[in-house]
């Protein structure tokens, strides 16, 4: 069986990576996005092991001590991770497994899976991502303005990604991530595994 690609997805809020990344996951069955363990409390809605898999602290820095997380940080008040058993597992499956994470967490994930792809998602201008940001109405401006900063201290790490998207029109920055996963799949290293048989066949 052919193994599958480790994905790593990062983008500033508001760059639209998670609207993104929903309508590819939607169109396609031979890719997943991991699902994060979690120290935060569920919010109404939320399944877990769909959104999160919901731990408290104690479990959390005990998975940390046995180094079971491909990476993991802590944010504001709670502590994040992904499972580095759970992701072998489904890429020895076939599977093709995106990664949700920011910068940090991709330079912690190289450093143990050095065989993956990574794409950085930017927003068209910072006029434009301030008005996203703003068009979720949750937000106060001091806050939108922290958030600015985030972005623009995330953004800064682009460099350190293999592909570069530019999500202004949504059909194609969609368009382009699949082109991402659909050339990967035709590289010879992946074709040689999923054609073996007619390869053999055709050779012999």
């Amino acid at each position: 069986m052919s193994t599958g690609t480790l994905y790593i997805i990062s983008a500033p809020s508001g760059a639209g990576k998670t609207s993104l990344l929903r309508e590819l996951l939607g169109t396609s069955n031979e890719v997943v996005v991991s699902v994060s363990h979690t120290t935060r409390p569920r919010r109404e809605g939320e399944v877990d092991g769909v959104h999160y898999h919901f731990i408290n602290e104690a479990e959390f820095v005990s998975m940390v001590d046995k180094a079971e997380f491909l990476e993991h940080a802590r944010v504001f008040d709670n502590y994040y991770g992904t499972s580095q058993q759970h992701v072998e597992a489904l890429l020895a499956s076939g599977k093709d497994v995106i990664l949700e994470i920011d910068w940090q967490g991709a330079q912690q994930v190289r450093k143990q899976i050095t065989d993956n792809v990574s794409v950085f998602i930017l927003p068209p201008s910072k006029k434009e991502l301030r008005l996203r940001l703003s068009g979720r109405g949750t937000d106060s401006e001091e806050v939108i303005d922290r958030r600015m900063r985030d972005a623009e201290s995330e953004m800064s790490h682009y460099g350190e990604f293999d592909y570069l998207i530019v999500n202004d029109d949504f059909n194609i920055a969609l368009q382009e991530m699949r082109a991402i996963l659909v050339a990967n799949r035709l590289t010879i290293s992946k074709q040689d595994q999923r054609l073996k048989a007619l390869l053999v066949d055709l050779l012999n």
